[in-house]
């Protein structure tokens, strides 16, 4: 009998130990000779993050070693939270296991938890740390200190693996200056497949071929013959028999491409007062919109050149601020459609809209 007793109480103490490691609330504290303490870095230390320093290190935080009444193996993690806060919605930086007291930070790292706790972008703010030991996941010691540090977060870059083609000659806006501040008009990719591209608008007389970063002239674009493209330095040149509208239209894939007069008078005689963008993307309650700006060379291309902050949630195009006329798509950063919510990830976007089809093109990470 004495036997099944302390098998019981075994198991009862099995079942102590392995307690969710996540219901912080509901674990007994064990008492320590010794609470750890944030040794370094001092309290008030500043950072202020870069995204092209994402995976560096942003900070080295070492603390002391806890002591309980008895020998057991010390897991430890450190915590951020607003200041003030009480750490109940704190955020896990780090875990360290088998006793080890320091740890590096990466900037990507800092930078999410501070995000998530209502950080904005570019603006400093105030933050605890603290550290937290337990023993084997089940029992956890919070020190009683914290110190505060100030961090200045960047908007988290979102991922775009595209390749973006921008009109660049003669017989386009900006000319031949492939310099980045020129406004460039870029070709609207197909929201569904990667490798088509398309632009219908004005051009004059005279040459042009495509440059996929602006400011360089390493990847370009051009006609090799008739109805086919070439991907290369020193491209060949489409040639634009006349001034007026045209359809262009090619495949980085089949490198075939198509180029005609567009010869809807109708529609290149309608034209808008102004074209905005609105949406959750903007305002939760879609009662805000932005403005973009008309092309000067091309009455029916619109564009947002500054960077625009969108955060995550939805948006679509209208004209002369009302919902007469609309455009919007099914597709995330481009495609075109009837009037669709547009996905939006939370970013900073270079925006340029097509009006004659509603094809739009929003480069996220600027």
């Amino acid at each position: 009998m004495k036997n099944i007793y302390k098998v019981l109480i075994a198991f009862i103490g099995v079942l102590a130990v392995s307690c969710n490691a996540d219901a912080v609330d509901e674990r007994p504290v064990v008492d320590g000779v010794t609470i750890p303490e944030i040794t370094s870095p001092a309290t008030g230390q500043t950072y202020v993050l870069d995204a092209d320093e994402a995976a560096n290190e942003a900070a080295k935080f070492t603390w002391s070693a806890a002591k309980y009444s008895s020998p057991v193996a010390i897991n430890y993690t450190l915590l951020i939270d607003k200041k003030g806060g009480d750490f109940s919605a704190a955020k896990k930086l780090e875990t360290t296991t088998n006793g080890t007291t320091e740890v590096s930070v990466l900037v990507r790292d800092l930078n999410q938890a501070a995000i998530d706790l209502g950080g904005q972008p570019e603006v400093a703010a105030m933050y605890d740390v603290k550290i937290a030991s337990n023993i084997s996941g089940a029992f956890q010691q919070l020190s009683k200190g914290v110190i505060t540090i100030s961090v200045t977060p960047y908007l988290g870059r979102v991922a775009y693996e595209f390749t973006d083609w921008y009109l660049i000659g003669a017989a386009v806006a900006g000319g031949w200056d492939n310099n980045v501040d020129t406004k460039h008009q870029p070709m609207f990719r197909d929201g569904k497949e990667s490798d088509k591209y398309k632009f219908l608008g004005y051009f004059k007389a005279g040459n042009f071929k495509l440059i996929s970063e602006k400011g360089s002239w390493a990847s370009q674009l051009g006609k090799a013959s008739e109805g086919t493209i070439e991907i290369k330095d020193n491209a060949g040149e489409f040639t634009i028999p006349a001034d007026g509208y045209y359809a262009f239209e090619f495949n980085t894939t089949s490198l075939k491409y198509t180029l005609k007069a567009y010869e809807d008078t109708a529609a290149i005689a309608k034209t808008y007062t102004s074209v905005a963008i609105i949406g959750s993307a903007i305002n939760a309650d879609w009662a805000t919109s932005i403005q973009l700006d008309q092309s000067t060379f091309d009455k029916h291309a619109w564009l947002l050149l500054g960077a625009t902050n969108l955060e995550e949630g939805e948006a679509k195009f209208r004209a002369n601020n009302s919902w007469d006329v609309n455009w919007g798509g099914t597709t995330a950063f481009s495609g075109g459609g009837n009037g669709e919510n547009i996905p939006v990830a939370k970013s900073k976007y270079v925006i340029y809209f097509n009006d004659l089809d509603g094809s739009y093109l929003m480069i996220p990470n600027q």
